[in-house]
């Protein structure tokens, strides 16, 4: 746990706030390896979370058959991936919301570190041998990074008072989450989530249907960022 959180810290000089804002979905990258010093760090990264959490996220490095030649029509076309991250653990959406959580925090890791990324839910191949999973776990998605050949671009944000509920005066804290968390990326930029201050303080949170699912692990990667913005000093979750 104290790993992750100086390995983000001390990573770059930039930090998590301002990897939020210059995050963006990445789908074509350059033919350039990982430097070893960043395999590293994402390693450990990755192996503490995975005890925290109990999931089963992985680093898989110089493979570029998983994304080669795939496409999402309303995104494009993948090129050049060869490094990515799984993200397996069992069913269930306990088990998703902590897929998004956690691996969230990889992304942001990622991007402190001078990588892009993006979050893929179906767009990819299995590999065989690529990969070891544990009996009962599933692939739930996978984040491709790597030095993209750009930044990518900040979707349209949509109106705050959309994704929230509260009676009363809504404190700055919560304000500064709640923009932190519409920074966030959701599958196809769905946003099917609110969060609601309490009379007691706590923040409660709703996600809603959607066709294309995927809606818990959202919720995880949108609550990292509200945790983020706010400051987790400032609140409990409900």
């Amino acid at each position: 746990m104290v790993y992750l959180n100086l390995c983000i810290q001390a990573s770059s000089t930039m930090n998590l706030i301002e990897a939020i804002h210059s995050r963006h979905s990445v789908r074509r990258y350059l033919d350039h390896p990982l430097e070893a010093a960043i395999v590293d760090t994402l390693q450990k990264a990755i192996a503490e979370a995975n005890a925290e959490s109990g999931l089963n996220m992985q680093l898989v490095v110089n493979e570029p058959k998983s994304f080669k030649g795939l496409f999402i029509s309303t995104y494009g076309q993948f090129h050049g991936v060869s490094d990515y991250l799984v993200l397996a653990a069992p069913k269930g959406k306990g088990w998703e919301e902590k897929v998004g959580y956690y691996g969230e925090k990889m992304v942001l890791l990622a991007q402190t570190l001078g990588l892009n990324t993006c979050w893929v839910g179906l767009t990819y191949k299995k590999i065989p041998g690529a990969i070891n999973l544990r009996e009962g776990d599933i692939i739930h998605c996978q984040i491709a990074l790597g030095y993209g050949e750009n930044s990518g671009r900040q979707h349209p944000m949509k109106p705050a008072e959309k994704f929230y509920e509260a009676s009363g005066t809504v404190p700055d804290w919560f304000r500064s989450g709640l923009e932190a968390a519409l920074l966030a990326p959701t599958a196809v930029n769905q946003q099917k989530f609110k969060f609601i201050l309490q009379e007691d303080g706590k923040v409660a949170t709703r996600t809603f249907f959607s066709p294309w699912g995927y809606t818990q692990i959202d919720l995880g990667i949108v609550k990292y960022h509200f945790e983020i913005g706010a400051g987790k000093a400032n609140f409990e979750w409900a």
